[in-house]
């Protein structure tokens, strides 16, 4: 049975975190320029990332499935990021699990909208959100770059 749980002070499973992350975004190494900036995520700031922001891990029984990384930000939305499901759990709905977490989330803050951002080669992944209700709202380009490198897509809540 798979369940949704909160990031806290008890967790000690950094090693594990850093991993899962790591293997659902290695698809995307050879795809997407600028590289993810997963690759920037170390232990220390990956605890440090979980403790500033709110995580949820996705497990069935002790195993570590998915995570999403959650943050209240002006004007009134919560952005998602980090959303991963490990390679072989893909397809079981954990992604539509975590991101339900985040709506509830936001409406536990008043918050009327989540916001993520996905790279402009990942249109698969654009199709995915717009299945879950989000609609593109802006295009964005990295530092250095003189061309769209990522998207930003909302779902406005209820």
């Amino acid at each position: 049975m798979i369940r949704i749980a909160r990031v806290g002070e008890e967790f000690d499973r950094w090693q594990d975190l850093l991993a899962l992350i790591m293997a659902s975004f290695a698809y995307m190494d050879g795809v997407i320029d600028p590289p993810s900036s997963a690759h920037r995520l170390t232990l220390e700031n990956l605890s440090e990332k979980a403790r500033a922001e709110i995580a949820f891990v996705a497990l069935d029984g002790d195993e570590l499935l998915g995570c999403l990384f959650c943050r209240p930000e002006p004007p009134a939305c919560l952005y998602v990021g980090k959303l991963c499901v490990s390679p072989k759990a893909q397809g079981k709905g954990i992604g539509r699990m975590l991101l339900e977490r985040a709506e509830a989330l936001a409406g536990e803050l008043a918050l009327p909208a989540l916001r993520l951002e996905t790279r402009i080669e990942l249109g698969a992944n654009h199709a995915k959100f717009a299945a879950w209700g989000f609609v593109r709202t802006a295009e964005n380009t990295h530092a250095g770059y003189d061309r769209t490198t990522s998207i930003e897509m909302t779902k406005f809540l209820g």
